[in-house]
């Protein structure tokens, strides 16, 4: 069984350096309201970066295979968040939009589910606590 590391190191304030063995450097800090100095991203919206960036692996590697000609792919995640502390996630939508030449519909929808359902360990964390909506967005490309 694999166990990923990471730590974070203090910078000041509330700003702190992110980090795994094998990865770069991430800047965390919180809002200027809450006493940070915004120098860095807010750790909770990372989840954001986490999901949208491991579902797009996934259906960009699968769409390759199966020789979708893609020419450009945008993945967005957004989210509901309790107005009150801890301030989890309640609800998330992730949004699929790929730009191509005659992109079939059935495979970038087979390759958002297999996402969602197998492949995409950020998603199988989440949605057993928190429902993961997705919706794909096929746009034509021009010649």
């Amino acid at each position: 069984m694999s166990q990923p590391e990471a730590k974070v190191v203090w910078q000041e304030g509330l700003h702190f350096e992110g980090q795994t063995a094998e990865e770069f450097p991430i800047q965390l800090d919180s809002h200027p309201k809450f006493g940070g100095q915004g120098k860095g991203s807010r750790p909770a919206k990372l989840v954001l970066i986490a999901l949208a960036g491991c579902m797009g692996m996934d259906v960009m590697s699968i769409l390759q295979k199966k020789q979708q000609r893609v020419t450009a792919f945008e993945v967005r995640a957004r989210a509901d968040q309790s107005a009150r502390h801890p301030m989890v996630y309640t609800h998330f939508w992730v949004t699929f939009v790929v730009t191509g030449h005659q992109i079939d519909p059935e495979a970038v929808a087979r390759a958002v589910e297999l996402s969602y359902t197998n492949y995409c360990p950020v998603a199988n964390l989440l949605k057993p606590v928190t429902p993961i909506e997705t919706e794909i967005e096929i746009i034509e490309a021009q010649p």
